[in-house]
């Protein structure tokens, strides 16, 4: 489903190495954590995937297109949450997410059926006819995500997604990302939240500088490092060396 292959991107004219070298492959139905430090090359890595950046060097292959070669068909088959919510401000949540399904050709009756459900299940439903501009960062981020759900992507792309989430929409979100799994679609996310990928994610990845450190399930993990303990001592166990 996913596919990156020799992945590389630098800024400063080469002289910082965001990403180097990195190959990583994700499947259908799987939940993969993308974890490591500040500045590892996490959200470069992503950007490169969604197509906001270009790589440098090597592949980015989504649901078998590549992101170079043939970029629209990527783009309608994933959805892409960054770090910061980016919304206009001047719509509703309503006019905002009606945007959204144009862009993305959702049929009308489809489309009033995701929405509902989707701002039932993010607790939106009341603030959706508000301008998008009172919201607080916590209400940003929902409507990102509902906006970014209302396709039914193959693949979601997530940076940082339980930032400023209460911990019954984050609590929701995940359920939601598993069932998304079950119809067998990917989901990707990058977290700084070691817990909740220790217990979430089907396999987990480990850049560090730019490089990919390690990549497994938790027992892959813990064979690698030779640590029987949490997903937080290997990580610091593994980026630390």
């Amino acid at each position: 489903m996913i596919e990156l292959r020799n992945l590389s991107k630098s800024y400063n004219r080469g002289a910082i190495k965001a990403v180097d070298g990195l190959d990583l492959e994700v499947k259908a139905g799987e939940i993969f954590g993308f974890l490591g430090p500040n500045g590892a090359g996490k959200t470069t890595t992503i950007k490169m995937m969604v197509g906001l950046l270009k790589p440098d060097n090597g592949s980015v292959v989504i649901n078998g297109h590549n992101i170079i070669d043939d970029p629209l068909a990527v783009k309608e088959s994933i959805s892409y949450v960054p770090d910061t919510p980016e919304v206009y401000e001047k719509l509703t949540g309503l006019e905002y997410l009606n945007f959204f399904g144009d862009v993305y050709g959702v049929p009308g009756a489809v489309r009033k059926e995701r929405i509902a459900a989707l701002l039932d299940l993010f607790e939106l439903s009341g603030a959706v006819g508000d301008l998008v501009q009172s919201y607080s960062h916590g209400m940003k981020q929902k409507i990102v995500l509902v906006g970014a759900l209302l396709h039914d992507p193959d693949v979601f792309i997530l940076d940082e997604p339980m930032v400023g989430l209460d911990p019954r929409s984050s609590n929701n979100l995940k359920n939601y990302m598993r069932e998304h799994c079950a119809q067998g679609k990917t989901v990707f996310f990058s977290t700084h939240i070691l817990e909740v990928a220790e217990r979430f994610c089907d396999r987990i990845g480990i850049i560090h500088r730019g490089k990919l450190i390690a990549c497994g399930t938790m027992d892959e993990l813990k064979e690698l490092s030779g640590s029987k303990e949490s997903l937080e001592n290997i990580f610091l166990e593994l980026t630390g060396k």
